[in-house]
C-alpha cells in the first residue's frame, strides 16, 4: 500500500485570495512542493474566461506552464475542474509541459456526468481524478452505483470529500468500507477534508489507517497552513511530518517549513481562514460554508443566532446557498428574538438545588392524581404546568409555547391563567405581561421533526437551558387515536397529525432519544404517571 501527498493549496486558497496569489507566491509554492518530494501538487483551477497573469485561475494548461520550474518527473502537477463549469471545447490535447492531471468534482445528483466529462478528458491524454462532493451525502446504494460507475471509467483515483467539514470517524469508516468493497483494486481511493469540526488532521491519520488494513493505495489531500474556503483543510505540515514518522514518507520537512515562512506568512497575516465557531456550525449542520459567509458578512450574525437560522432551513436548504432566502430567515429569527439571559439566570436561581415536576395535559394527571399529589407532598418540587392549568395542582409557573393554548387559558380559565407566573415562549409574544417571563422560543426547539415544537420536549429543553438535574414527568402519555383519550381536558386545542398518531409517538420518542443523548449524564428524569415513552 502506498500514500500520495496531494498539495492543494494554490487551488483551496484560491477562495481564501480570489485566486490572486501572484506570480512569485505562486512559482514559489510549486518549486518549494516539488523540492519537498509532494507527490501531487494542484497548481490551480481550470475556469472559462480569460487569463489573469499572477492568479490560479487558469483557462488553458498552458498558462501554469510559466509558474512550474523544471518539471519533476516524480510529481504530478494537476488542476481541478467544477464538472459543469468548464467548457471541455477549450481544454487542448496534454503536450506534457504544464498539466498532467484533472480533478473532475461533482455533485452526487450530477455524478454521471462527472464521470462522462471525465472520459472526455482522458482521451485528450490526461489522469484523471475524481471527486465526490459531500460524499457523506450519499446513500450506501449510491455509493455503489457511484463506484460501479467509476470502475466503468478507470480513473487514477476517486476521493471521499468532506465538503462540509461533517464527518466523523464511524462516518469516514463507514463510506470507506463500501468503496474500498466496490472499487476495483487499482483504483486509488483519495480524501479531501475540511476543518469545521477540528477533525481534519485526525481523520485524514484514520483514512491512511484504513487504506493500510485493506492494502489499496491512496492519496490525500492538504495545504500549507490548512490554507482553504472557511475552516480550511488538513495542514500540509502535519500529514507529511505524520507520514515521516509512521508510514515511511520521505518528505523534506525543512523545505515545507521554509515554503511557510517565505511564501505564506504574508496570506496568513492579511487573510483569514481555519477553524472558527462559524465554520463548526457549518460542520453541525452540513451546509455551505457561502452561508456562513452570508451572516457573517452582511449581518454580523451571533454564533448562537447564526446556529438557529442555519437550523430553521431544510436539509436541502443548507447544501446550497441561496441569499434570498437567508435574509428571510434572518429577519423572521430577529422578529422573534429577543434577550432572555436575565430571565433565564433568574429562573436558575429559583431552580437551583431544587426538584422539577413537570405536569403535561396528558389524561393521565387526572386518572392519577393521588400518585402526583404524594410525589408533591414528598419532595416538594417546583412545579410547573405545560399548556394548559388544572385546579388540581399547585403551580409555581406555567410553561407555554403555543400560542392557541395559551390563548385558550387565559379566556377559559382566567383566574388560573392570572393566577401563575407564566413562562412564555417568544414565538407567542415578546413584550410581557404582568407575571409573565420571556424566553427565546428558537432555543427551545430542533429544527428537521415535523413536530418540532411538541411542548413536552420545548420544556426538556428550557429544564437543560435552566440547568435542572433532577426532573419528573407527569402527565407525558403519548398519544392514542381517539383524541378524547388523549388529554386531561378533551376541549384543548390541538394539532392533528393526519390520524397518524403512532408516527408521531415514535417522532417524539425520537426526539427524546436524541435528546438525552447530550443530558443523560447530568439531568435525571423520571416518569410519574404510565407513558409510552422511555426517558432513559
Amino acid at each position: 500500500m502506498s500514500v500520495q501527498l496531494l498539495d492543494c493549496t494554490l487551488r483551496d486558497g484560491a477562495y481564501i485570495v480570489n485566486s490572486e496569489f501572484g506570480m512569485p507566491a505562486m512559482k514559489g509554492i510549486i518549486r518549494k512542493l516539488q523540492d519537498a518530494n509532494t507527490d501531487i501538487i494542484e497548481c490551480g483551477w481550470l475556469k472559462d474566461g480569460t487569463y489573469q497573469e499572477g492568479t490560479t485561475f487558469y483557462h488553458v494548461p498552458m498558462d501554469a506552464e510559466g509558474y512550474i520550474f523544471e518539471k519533476n518527473r516524480h510529481t504530478v502537477y494537476a488542476a481541478m475542474i467544477d464538472w459543469d463549469r468548464y467548457d471541455l471545447n477549450a481544454l487542448p490535447e496534454n503536450d506534457g509541459k504544464s498539466i498532467d492531471a484533472i480533478r473532475v468534482v461533482f455533485p452526487q445528483a450530477n455524478f454521471r456526468e462527472g464521470i462522462a466529462c471525465g472520459k472526455i478528458i482522458r482521451e485528450k491524454g490526461y489522469q484523471v481524478y475524481f471527486q465526490a462532493a459531500n460524499t457523506l451525502g450519499y446513500s450506501d446504494a449510491q455509493l455503489r452505483e457511484l463506484a460501479m460507475e467509476i470502475n466503468a471509467a478507470e480513473p487514477v483515483c476517486l476521493s471521499v470529500v468532506d465538503t462540509f467539514g461533517a464527518m466523523y470517524g464511524e462516518d469516514l469508516e463507514h463510506i470507506v468500507s463500501i468503496l474500498d468493497s466496490s472499487l476495483k483494486k487499482h483504483i486509488k481511493l483519495g480524501f479531501h477534508s475540511h476543518n469545521n469540526q477540528q477533525l481534519s488532521f485526525a481523520l485524514t491519520m484514520q483514512f491512511i489507517e484504513l487504506m493500510q488494513k485493506k492494502e489499496r493505495d491512496c492519496i490525500v489531500d492538504s495545504s500549507l497552513c490548512g490554507m482553504g474556503r472557511g475552516a480550511g483543510n488538513a495542514t500540509t505540515e502535519l500529514v507529511a511530518n505524520y507520514l515521516n514518522r509512521k508510514q515511511n514518507g520521505n518528505y523534506d520537512m525543512n523545505v515545507i517549513m521554509d515554503a511557510i515562512d517565505t511564501y505564506m506568512q504574508n496570506f496568513q497575516h492579511n487573510y483569514a481562514w481555519g477553524y472558527s465557531t462559524p465554520y463548526f456550525i457549518a460542520g453541525m449542520y452540513c451546509t455551505h460554508v457561502n452561508n456562513i459567509s452570508y451572516l457573517l458578512d452582511h449581518h454580523r450574525t451571533r454564533a448562537v443566532d447564526m446556529r438557529n437560522i442555519i437550523e430553521s432551513l431544510s436539509a436541502g436548504e443548507r447544501l446550497k446557498y441561496d441569499y434570498d432566502l437567508l435574509e428571510r430567515k434572518y429577519f423572521e429569527y430577529q422578529n422573534k428574538m429577543i434577550d432572555d439571559e436575565a430571565n433565564i439566570n433568574g429562573l436558575r436561581s429559583v431552580l437551583k438545588n431544587r426538584e422539577v415536576l413537570i405536569i403535561l395535559p396528558g389524561k393521565s394527571i387526572l386518572k392519577e392524581k393521588e400518585k402526583i399529589h404524594s410525589y408533591i407532598e414528598k419532595h416538594h418540587p417546583v412545579i410547573i404546568g405545560v399548556n394548559a392549568v388544572f385546579k388540581e395542582y399547585p403551580y409555581d409557573y406555567i410553561f407555554f409555547c403555543n400560542k392557541g393554548r395559551y390563548e385558550y387559558a387565559e379566556e377559559i380559565y382566567p383566574e388560573l391563567f392570572y393566577g401563575f407566573p407564566r413562562i412564555v415562549t417568544s414565538n407567542i409574544k415578546t413584550c410581557p405581561e404582568r407575571e409573565e417571563i420571556l424566553v427565546n422560543f428558537n432555543f427551545l426547539v430542533k429544527r428537521g421533526y415535523d413536530h418540532f415544537d411538541n411542548s413536552g420536549m420545548m420544556c426538556l429543553r428550557l429544564m437543560n437551558r435552566l440547568h435542572a438535574a433532577d426532573v419528573a414527568l407527569a402527565g407525558f402519555d403519548g398519544f392514542g387515536e381517539v383524541h378524547d383519550e388523549n388529554y386531561a381536558d378533551a376541549t384543548l386545542p390541538y394539532i392533528d397529525p393526519g390520524k397518524k398518531w403512532e408516527e408521531l409517538n415514535a417522532e417524539i420518542d425520537n426526539m427524546l432519544s436524541d435528546f438525552r443523548k447530550t443530558t443523560r449524564d447530568y439531568m435525571k428524569i423520571k416518569l410519574i404517571t404510565d407513558s409510552r415513552f422511555v426517558v432513559d
